[in-house]
């Protein structure tokens, strides 16, 4: 049996104290996915170096101070590009105010890296679109509300939550 190849990669969970949270969309030939800004490491980058960068990259956020390590998602399904069998995302929060956001890639290189919007979402929108059975929005991770709600409530895990998230 082969052995998986999993990307691994790194997330911001950039929440402001009004409990909105600043998502990017990725179109992919199967689905239309909101999810947290952030991306692989490169090689030689750790995990806080590449999320420094991607910030950067993405939405333009500079000398950010960057939280608790918070979930640890991972998902087998198999890249477009046949690189890689899945991905194991470490999500930190990074807490802020709201920012317009101004990334330092152009916008045809944020599309060639199928990322084609950038917009924040209160708890509450996230909530209405996960419970409304003809919405066709998919947030990763797919229980983005319900783990926002986790954070809001109860703070900061002692230890991060991981895999079925």
């Amino acid at each position: 049996m082969t052995e998986l190849r999993i990307r691994q990669a790194v997330r911001a969970l950039l929440v402001t104290p009004e409990q909105a949270v600043l998502l990017v969309r990725f179109e992919f030939a199967t689905a239309t996915v909101w999810a947290l800004p952030g991306g692989g490491l490169e090689p030689g980058e750790d995990h806080l170096t590449a999320l420094r960068r991607e910030l950067i990259e993405e939405v333009g956020l500079h000398d950010v101070a960057i939280g608790a390590h918070v979930w640890t998602r991972e998902h087998v399904i198999p890249f477009e590009d046949g690189r890689w069998d899945g991905q194991r995302d470490i999500v930190h929060v990074v807490a802020t105010e709201r920012f317009e956001p101004q990334p330092a890639l152009s916008w045809d290189q944020l599309r060639a890296e199928r990322l084609h919007e950038i917009r924040w979402w209160t708890l509450d929108e996230i909530e209405a679109v996960t419970a409304d059975p003809e919405a066709t929005v998919v947030f990763a991770p797919r229980r983005m509300g319900e783990l926002l709600r986790l954070l809001e409530r109860d703070g900061i895990p002692e230890s991060p939550l991981a895999s079925g998230i």
